[in-house]
């Protein structure tokens, strides 16, 4: 801790209550940290905050403790119903982490209660808890603390709770834009007074974030903390105690290579990134066979509900595996994380310094390594230049088990996994498409090939990248895959019924319908607009999550085949629409099947 620290509580120029050193003492936080040391005093001196600080550098302590000093020294108590204190943050983990810390605090100070208010949970109930218990400090993510100022009509009045407010945070502010969330925020600051102090917390500077200082801010202090022993012309961005490697392997040979360094480090906290969802569940479901004796968890946006308990899961274990997407990116504090694997670069620069930065947190020591293609180490480079961030080359053993005949025979097993590897190839490609870095990641330059048995597939997928080429390097397995069947007996049942139908479609020619338009476009629109508010509404008042993605694929394929039946489409149509549904609708996301975590906020 000696090169992170800037001296014990005690030496603070504002006096500390009783109350928070006892826990910070209970807690074995001894001495602060440069953003805690700077940015406590200023806090409670009433003074607005921007605040810059490498990841992992203790920024939420440099927030909680003042919101307490502040809400203590009020003139007037706050009653059961109003809000003195306001964190905003991009991620429910994030949230849910802060809410702990804040917890263990409050333990000493019972006359204030906190809230947590995330997606993933029905709304309503937190309507209700919030009007039984109130409270005095909110901890939430933009999308739910918005629609809880839309709730007035349940009974809660978030804008009167509001009025009195002491303090906002906006935690890891830049990822907040980054997602998609300035609509909200904006939003939100427009129920919020004036007259209040704000603390603006982030890892990086960016143009939109100048934007937010300057509407939600008045004359703030900004504090840039920089690694000790860094000079400010070359500030690095990563903790100073982070050993940072790159490697380099063939597409065939990446997941091999994972697979024997996990295998190596499997009595130590691992985690994995992939570029997309569909990745982490056909890779970790793959992992969780191929690594014995590993604890593998696997987490990503579309996961929901199940997102809360696997993160405090694997936050519990001495060692484990947590496969993941950017989700895990920012802020979430882990302890005592050995190794983050890059499997896939993530598609901005400034996302590898943060997944890089769930290890090595806090002074202690960690390291980090990322898989590139040959075609791709031009990037080592950039990160250099563009991100201050330098990688030394690792050189992993050319001497590797092969373990892609075993996924393989995962997916001859199970259909599940069978369509689990389709998908992910394809929203990998999709992914590579849209990389930032566009001069180095670019998709002409992908061998589909030597990628597509690199992800062990049994054949290709139909998808436009492959429109028209053939590929005489992969060799699609002799077995017909229309013939693998699900593990789960009332799956495959229900794509029997499925399969049949369609036999006994092409039987019978059903004659095309004239279709008479007896309402104009515009009242047409409407009655889909009023259909789509009712099913948003509903979706909202129950707090229900979209259905297990597996199972709506094959209901969307019943749907499709009824309108078939009722000649609604051509057999055309149905065979380009039941394609579409392996290539992953493009429609409901930025990125379709390969959304990133950065695009469209929580649903990463």
């Amino acid at each position: 801790m000696d090169n992170t620290t800037e001296g014990t509580w005690e030496s603070l120029p504002v006096k500390l209550n009783e109350g928070i050193l006892q826990t910070l003492e209970e807690v074995k936080f001894t001495h602060m940290t440069p953003v805690q040391a700077a940015c406590i005093p200023l806090f409670m001196r009433n003074k607005d905050v921007a605040a810059e600080a490498v990841t992992g550098s203790g920024k939420t302590l440099a927030f909680v403790i003042p919101i307490i000093e502040l809400l203590l020294k009020r003139e007037e108590k706050l009653k059961k119903m109003q809000v003195g204190a306001l964190i905003v943050t991009p991620t429910r983990e994030l949230a849910l982490q802060i809410s702990e810390v804040m917890k263990q605090f409050l333990q000493k100070f019972p006359q204030f209660t906190q809230i947590l208010l995330i997606g993933g949970t029905n709304p309503i109930e937190d309507v209700e808890k919030f009007k039984e218990h109130g409270a005095h400090i909110v901890i939430a993510t933009p999308g739910r603390l918005e629609d809880m100022f839309r709730r007035k009509a349940d009974g809660l009045d978030l804008a009167s709770s509001v009025k009195g407010l002491d303090v906002l945070v906006l935690d890891e502010a830049d990822r907040l834009l980054d997602m998609g969330f300035e609509a909200s925020l904006n939003n939100i600051l427009g129920f919020l007074p004036k007259q209040r102090r704000t603390g603006l917390f982030s890892a990086t500077q960016t143009q939109e974030l100048e934007k937010l200082v300057r509407a939600g801010l008045r004359n703030p202090v900004r504090i840039t903390v920089k690694e000790k022993g860094v000079a400010a012309t070359s500030m690095q961005k990563t903790p100073s105690r982070l050993s940072n490697y790159y490697t380099i392997c063939r597409s065939e040979n990446k997941f091999n290579h994972l697979v024997t360094f996990l295998r190596q480090h499997k009595h130590e906290k691992n985690l994995v990134f992939f570029s997309t969802c569909a990745c982490v569940e056909y890779y970790g479901r793959a992992l969780e066979v191929l690594v014995k004796k590993a604890d593998v968890h696997c987490i990503h946006g579309k996961m929901k509900n199940k997102r809360n308990k696997i993160f405090a899961d694997f936050r519990a274990l001495k060692s484990g595996i947590l496969v993941c997407t950017d989700v895990m990116a920012r802020g979430i504090d882990i302890p005592d994380v050995n190794w983050v694997l890059q499997y896939d670069p993530p598609s901005n620069a400034s996302a590898f310094v943060h997944r890089c930065g769930r290890t090595a947190r806090i002074g202690n020591q960690g390291s980090a390594l990322v898989f590139l293609l040959p075609m791709e180490e031009a990037y080592v480079n950039f990160l250099s230049i563009n991100q201050k961030c330098p990688l030394q080359k690792m050189v992993l053993s050319g001497d590797v088990p092969d373990v892609l005949p075993k996924v393989k025979t995962l997916a001859l097993a199970d259909r599940a996994m069978f369509d689990r590897g389709m998908r992910a190839f394809v929203s990998y490609v999709q992914a590579y498409a849209k990389h930032e870095c566009s001069l180095i990641f670019r998709s002409k330059d992908l061998d589909l090939a030597t990628l597509a048995r690199g992800f062990a597939l049994l054949r290709l997928p139909k998808m436009p990248e492959l429109r028209g080429d053939t590929l005489p390097d992969f060799k699609e397995t002799t077995v017909d895959t229309d013939k693998i069947r699900y593990k789960d007996k009332q799956r495959e049942k229900l794509r029997q019924k499925l399969l049949l139908e369609l036999k006994d479609q092409v039987k019978i020619s059903y004659p095309k319908k004239n279709f008479i338009k007896n309402k104009s476009w515009s009242k047409q629109r409407s009655k889909k607009e009023r259909r789509e508010k009712r099913s948003a509404k509903r979706r909202r008042d129950e707090g229900s999550d979209v259905e297990d993605e597996e199972m709506q694929e094959l209901l969307n394929d019943t749907r499709i085949l009824k309108k078939l039946k009722k000649g609604k489409i051509t057999e055309e149509d149905f065979e380009n629409q039941i394609s579409a549904q392996i290539s992953g609708p493009k429609s409901k996301h930025k990125a379709g099947a390969a959304t990133h975590e950065g695009s469209g906020g929580e649903e990463l």
